[in-house]
């Protein structure tokens, strides 16, 4: 399911979500000319790598594509142990930092997508430094769980997917009436569908606790960091309901559909 927009505009602009999303675009800028370069430094040392970490004191190595010459001279690549180069700082604060580099182009656009639809709304409710502070802690939080649901993994951690499923967490409790807008693939048609958010985001984090299952029990994890889902999105919850009761929230919003109509039921040829 992607998540096209929601039902509910924001009051105020969201200074804070937009740089967020800036901040994210322009480190991945800087990511893609360091790894032109044939670097990478960037990755290795700002990503969050659960042994290092864990074991700050013990040199941490990675399988790379190195490029080497051949018995007869020519150029060749193969797949080499390499040591990964440490952080200018101890590797606890790669929790943080590592939530600002993304792994490729769609990695960062599904990420910033999410975090434009639901983040705005979130930031309308707990204002603006509230908001920048909760993110953060999120996404620290998510990395923490992603750490502690594998320590020894010596694979670099990196995304924003943490903090964004904290924030999906807010959206649950804070508009529980809201709709969101979804285009749902059926081969080679799309149908848009409006979803109440309660049941798209349950949704969403049953699959994430589901496959966070099966990848600590033996499966195949498939390169996504389910446990950092899972735990951003507690994490974003519990801190919400906690605003909640103590009444830390800016008042509420209208979370009906416009106009109270439903939305039209379109379909799409894919092919």
């Amino acid at each position: 399911m992607i998540p096209l927009r929601d039902s509910i505009p924001p009051r105020t602009t969201p200074i804070v979500n937009h740089l967020l999303i800036l901040t994210c675009v322009l480190v991945y800028g800087l990511q893609y000319f360091d790894e032109r370069d044939g670097r990478g430094q960037i990755i290795e040392q700002m990503s969050m790598v659960p042994a290092r970490v864990t074991h700050p004191d013990v040199p941490v190595t990675h399988r790379q594509q190195v490029r080497v010459e051949n018995s007869f001279g020519f150029p060749v690549q193969v797949e080499r142990e390499v040591p990964l180069e440490n952080p200018p700082f101890s590797p606890a604060w790669t929790l943080l930092t590592c939530i600002f580099l993304h792994g490729g182009v769609g990695h960062l656009l599904g990420n910033m997508w999410s975090l434009w639809i639901f983040g705005d709304n979130v930031e309308d409710r707990l204002g603006h430094v509230r908001y920048l502070l909760f993110y953060l802690l999120c996404g620290i939080a998510a990395s923490a769980v992603h750490l502690l649901s594998d320590r020894n993994s010596p694979i670099p951690t990196v995304g924003a997917s943490g903090a964004i499923a904290g924030v999906m967490g807010a959206y649950l409790l804070l508009y529980p009436r809201a709709t969101v807008m979804t285009l749902i693939p059926f081969g080679f048609f799309s149908q848009i569908i409006a979803i109440p958010a309660v049941y798209f985001l349950l949704f969403w984090f049953g699959l994430q606790f589901v496959s966070g299952t099966l990848s600590a029990t033996g499966g195949e994890a498939g390169g996504v960091a389910w446990w950092a889902h899972i735990g951003g999105f507690a994490t974003g919850a519990a801190i919400t309901g906690l605003f909640l009761l103590l009444h830390l929230t800016n008042p509420k919003v209208n979370a009906s559909r416009p106009n109270s109509q439903p939305y039209r039921r379109e379909r799409y040829f894919a092919g």
